[in-house]
């Protein structure tokens, strides 16, 4: 995989997420676009898996790169696990 292709992309600061559109990003509150998060894991200004620990983090994140056939589960897992940790939400 080619990363460049993400060079100067607003990431996700929950799951990762490439935020490449304006309606891959979740809302606050108000209703207004939130710069940091995506609308899978940020609607209405609070988290959609509020519990959802680092370690489930990784594992639903690596599933659902795998099944996009971006990379294999072991490429997405390992991507996941040196990514994630460094995330806002996780910090």
């Amino acid at each position: 995989m080619d990363m460049k292709e993400f060079e100067g992309m607003v990431f996700c600061q929950s799951c990762g997420m490439p935020l490449g559109k304006d309606e891959d990003f979740g809302t606050n509150a108000d209703g207004i676009k939130n710069d940091e998060y995506c609308l899978y894991c940020y609607q209405t200004g609070k988290f959609t898996q509020p519990d959802i620990t680092l370690e489930e983090m990784i594992e639903q994140t690596s599933k659902a790169i795998d099944k996009e056939g971006v990379m294999s589960l072991e490429e997405a897992k390992e991507l996941s696990q040196q990514n994630i940790p460094k995330l806002k939400r996780w910090k």
